[in-house]
């Protein structure tokens, strides 16, 4: 394996078997060509028109454009067509997650092709001047990626809350890091991937952060979402993530970014430019 291959496997999606989805004139998702005809045929309010799938029956309002679109999803829900709600409202937007033209559970966001935005934490401790990583290991009851590996910290970014609040209550729900440290973690920039999967396409951001922790900090889950944690040294981290499949697909992209930007990956690695630039996928 290379890291090459770990952002290739995160950027796999086919545009021939997507529509674009457009609300009020603006493309704000891409739906697969089956649900869109079964959203069509339902007569929920959308049409294919030139190729695109239009949301016909759209509000004008933010709140009620919300509403209506969790009244579809629960009719394709009923149908056994789309998931359960998680009850998390993420943004519906053509750009950044500030510029929302209203909201959808995060379940189905990529049912519609939507995108989604999270924040992920790599929790370092130096030992003997040496980087060393937290890793979290995904509890068994998980509903995606169970007993996989994962950053510190590494969840969705909801509508409604702001980065550092958002922050602040993922690390102390996955891993007990009190207020008073998270405020210490380092923005560090983001990365993107555009993939698709069973529930549809998921074009999403990451935002990433560094947060460097007393040796004497060991982490602890408070919301049940992960089963253990352990302390690797850098190279232990760099080298799983490369040679082995034990890493949530996502995750392995942050600690990419990560060993490039503190050194383990260099400028003399032929791989270098390559690995920066498809980071930053363009979104489509």
């Amino acid at each position: 394996m290379s890291f090459l291959t770990r952002i290739a496997a995160c950027n796999q999606w086919r545009r021939d078997d997507f529509l674009p989805w457009y609300v009020a004139g603006e493309r704000l998702g891409w739906v697969r060509r089956a649900l869109a005809a079964e959203l069509v045929a339902l007569n929920l309010g959308f049409a294919v028109r030139d190729e695109r799938l239009h949301w016909l029956a759209a509000p004008d309002d933010f709140t009620a454009r919300g509403a209506a679109l969790a009244a579809v999803c629960a009719t394709l829900h009923e149908r056994g067509q789309l998931p359960a709600p998680q009850h998390e409202p993420y943004p519906v937007t053509p750009a950044q997650r500030e510029h929302a033209r209203f909201v959808i559970d995060r379940a189905y966001a990529p049912a519609f092709g939507c995108r989604a935005f999270g924040q992920h934490l790599n929790g370092l401790v130096y030992i003997n001047e040496k980087i060393h990583l937290w890793v979290a290991r995904r509890a068994p009851t998980r509903r995606h990626y169970p007993n996989l590996y994962d950053n510190l910290v590494g969840g969705g970014l909801p509508w409604g809350m702001t980065l550092r609040e958002n922050l602040i209550k993922e690390c102390w729900e996955e891993a007990a890091i009190p207020r008073e440290l998270a405020l210490r973690a380092r923005p560090v920039g983001a990365v993107t991937y555009c993939h698709e999967t069973s529930s549809g396409l998921k074009p999403d951001t990451m935002y990433c952060y560094d947060l460097v922790l007393p040796a004497t900090f060991v982490p602890r889950c408070n919301d049940g979402e992960v089963a253990d944690f352990a302390l690797w040294p850098l190279t232990q981290v760099a080298e799983t993530v490369r040679d082995r499949d034990d890493f949530k697909p996502n995750c392995n992209l942050v600690v990419i970014d990560c060993l490039l930007r503190h050194g383990w990956i260099d400028p003399e690695d032929p791989d270098y430019l390559e690995l920066v630039w498809r980071l930053r996928t363009p979104l489509p």
